[in-house]
């Protein structure tokens, strides 16, 4: 067990807890939008930074994916990192000026305007989440990462919508701004950040359209899986 404070309060925790996870356990929020429980650490949103005092040094760094393995002091809303988290809010709405999540975040960040505005306007943060549920948790590698800098993007791999993908939505359930959705039009579900149009299979004996007849096979394959209907 390690022994940290985290805003004046001690808590015990085991080696390698997350300084996010501690915090949590203490009842202290830390905003965050790319981390998700059923997915690995990523980093990438920067909003969870906190400060953390070690050894007469202090540094900022993300909480998400800070290991804790020696004693620490941490703090979470420090006045330096309030403002921290200000300009990456602002630099997130740049980005995406209407996306609720994220007005509803700043706003409580006190932001009221992003201090320039991306043209054109995405609405997709870049957070990961959605390429992270598809290759760990899904295991197909259906979407990736593509391009660098302002150019970056979320897509399948070369930009090719091929039958990778099984359209079982877990990209639009892991999205913290509701970028992307899943849609259904009676006889077909569609993902519609990645314009994937996929016929859904109906149940023998009930009418019902659940999944698409690539979800079934891969359940099949992955896990001895026969289904009944």
């Amino acid at each position: 067990m390690v022994k940290l404070k985290i805003n004046g309060k001690i808590i015990e925790v085991k080696e390698e807890t997350t300084i996010l996870e501690a915090a949590s356990k203490l009842g202290i929020q830390i905003p965050t939008l790319c981390n998700h429980e059923a997915l690995s650490p990523y980093g990438s949103c920067r909003l969870c930074i906190v400060e953390v005092k070690r050894g007469g040094r202090s540094e900022i760094t993300t909480s998400c994916n800070y290991l804790i393995t020696k004693e620490i002091e941490v703090q979470t809303n420090s006045e330096k990192i309030i403002k921290y988290r200000q300009m990456i809010i602002q630099l997130l709405l740049g980005r995406c000026p209407d996306n609720p999540k994220l007005l509803e975040l700043a706003k409580s960040l006190g932001v009221t305007s992003p201090i320039f505005q991306a043209d054109p306007y995405d609405d997709c943060i870049l957070c990961g989440r959605c390429v992270r549920a598809c290759s760990e948790v899904v295991k197909v590698n259906a979407i990736t990462f593509a391009g660098r800098g302002v150019s970056r993007r979320v897509e399948p791999p070369f930009g090719d919508y091929n039958d990778l993908c099984i359209a079982c939505g877990a990209c639009a359930f892991v999205c913290p701004t509701g970028a992307v959705q899943v849609q259904f039009d009676g006889t077909n579900k569609i993902i519609d950040k990645w314009e994937k149009v996929t016929p859904i299979v109906e149940v023998k004996n009930s009418g019902q359209h659940y999944m698409t007849e690539a979800q079934i096979n891969y359940f099949k394959n992955s896990f001895n899986f026969t289904p009944n209907n």
